[in-house]
């Protein structure tokens, strides 16, 4: 689910990275309008996808050294991320590469959700919280984490290791 968050949105954050010229006019300091400036480039956007890149290459090494895979030649995020995919049964087979692979994938989406302004998911969970009882369970994915959130109660049920 991850890797195909990572996928899909990657393109956006390469385009959010490089500023395209402005179309209408914006005023300059002290009045007059400039024409043909180009919007600031964003640091946290680059800071992101350089970890995003640096993420994905070393997620991609780490994984082939422990199922003994000879290495592959440099490729773009999203090829990197596809061989990745490619390889996740014989992943899910190693109990300790399997949690490992989820939870780097897991952090650069989420990484990557940040810099293109997105809102963490809730996701709505079918019973009680069992402090406060009421029905106000919520699943916050890429935290890894399950809470109530009635405003009295707040309780965090199960929170993920990172």
């Amino acid at each position: 689910m991850w890797i195909a968050s990572l996928v899909r949105r990657w393109p956006d954050l390469v385009d959010e990275l490089s500023p395209a010229a402005r179309t209408g006019l914006r005023e300059r300091r002290g009045g007059g309008p400039v024409g043909g400036t180009t919007a600031p480039v964003r640091l946290y956007v680059s800071d992101a996808v350089r970890d995003i890149t640096d993420g994905v290459v070393e997620l991609e090494e780490a994984v082939r050294e422990r199922l003994g895979l000879r290495p592959v030649p440099p490729a773009s995020v999203p090829v990197r991320l596809r061989r990745i995919a490619g390889l996740l049964d014989r992943i899910a087979a190693d109990p300790l590469l399997a949690p490992h692979v989820e939870d780097e994938t897991r952090r650069m989406a989420a990484r990557c959700a940040r810099a293109l302004g997105d809102p963490e998911q809730l996701v709505r969970l079918p019973g009680r919280c069992p402090a406060c009882d009421c029905v106000s369970l919520r699943a916050l994915p890429e935290r890894a984490e399950i809470r109530c959130v009635n405003p009295a109660c707040r309780r965090v049920l199960e929170a993920g290791s990172s």
